[in-house]
């Protein structure tokens, strides 16, 4: 099969284990954590490690600066400290990945880069359990390597740059407008009330207030929770809401949707 049509595919089942993981570290589709995990195991990306996406993600949710750079292992915002010290081609590249295009096309790489850095500085300063878990990720790669050497004459390189990086790049869409810096927590969430595919091959995470709301409940019953809870989440006129992805690429396909320095919330600029 030609790579023009096996890594467009396969970078879809990249971002559909992608949204499996996240269910999995949610307690689905089974009771055991040990089970789920076992699911997760490897990312078909191949890019980011099981346990570590787990345990970045839990802390995600646990946390009550939700969006703040210096509490939040999910932000895409940085600290106006670390925005100072940027220097200004870096700037314009970092303004460009607020828009939707440009996170689509660079968010991986920049994701990566960061991602990278920290786990590294997290390894050298001795915090227990990451290089074990970057070291279980490294064996649990053998197995699909060997599938693609051995049975689908794919270079490894060729699956990670062409597969992981789109499959990322796919996963952008999602993640690119999940949550939003304001003084009210209630819009820091978002709702995308999308009925088009991505919705199922985002297992309806773009429900995205409601699944923070309720994060044991089930992907397929996050369309029915928000519909009975409907006025709490879309109640409000300044609700954090938007009709589909179509909507959200009309308003940010080339234009920034956000500072990309953590703004000073107290104002509520956003």
């Amino acid at each position: 099969m030609s790579p023009i049509i096996w890594i467009p595919l396969t970078a879809l089942l990249v971002a559909l284990h992608s949204s499996l993981q996240h269910e999995f570290i949610h307690g689905h589709p089974t009771r055991s954590p040990r089970l789920n995990a076992a699911l997760g195991f490897p990312a078909l990306g191949m890019l980011i490690p099981y346990e570590r996406f787990r345990a970045l993600h839990l802390t995600h949710h646990r946390t009550a600066d939700l969006t703040d750079p210096l509490a939040d292992p999910e932000s895409a915002y940085l600290s106006p400290v670390e925005w100072r010290r940027c220097p200004a081609s870096w700037r314009r590249v970092l303004t460009l990945n607020n828009t939707l295009i440009g996170r689509c096309i660079l968010g991986p790489s920049i994701l990566l880069g960061r991602f990278y850095r920290d786990e590294l500085k997290r390894i050298r300063a001795g915090e227990q359990g990451i290089a074990l878990a970057w070291m279980k990720h490294g064996c649990a790669l053998s197995l699909p390597i060997l599938w693609l050497t051995r049975v689908c004459d794919i270079h490894p390189a060729l699956y990670v740059a062409g597969s992981g990086y789109l499959g990322l790049s796919v996963l952008m869409i999602r993640t690119f407008a999940e949550h939003q810096a304001s003084a009210d927590p209630g819009r820091r969430t978002v709702v995308i009330e999308d009925r088009s595919p991505l919705s199922m091959l985002f297992l309806n995470n773009n429900l995205h207030a409601v699944h923070h709301a309720f994060p044991g409940a089930a992907w397929y019953r996050l369309p029915e929770l928000l519909q009975r809870y409907r006025p709490q989440f879309l109640g409000q006129a300044d609700a954090y809401h938007f009709r589909g992805y179509r909507e959200l690429l009309g308003r940010y396909a080339l234009r920034p949707k956000e500072p990309v320095a953590y703004p000073d919330v107290s104002r509520d600029p956003l």
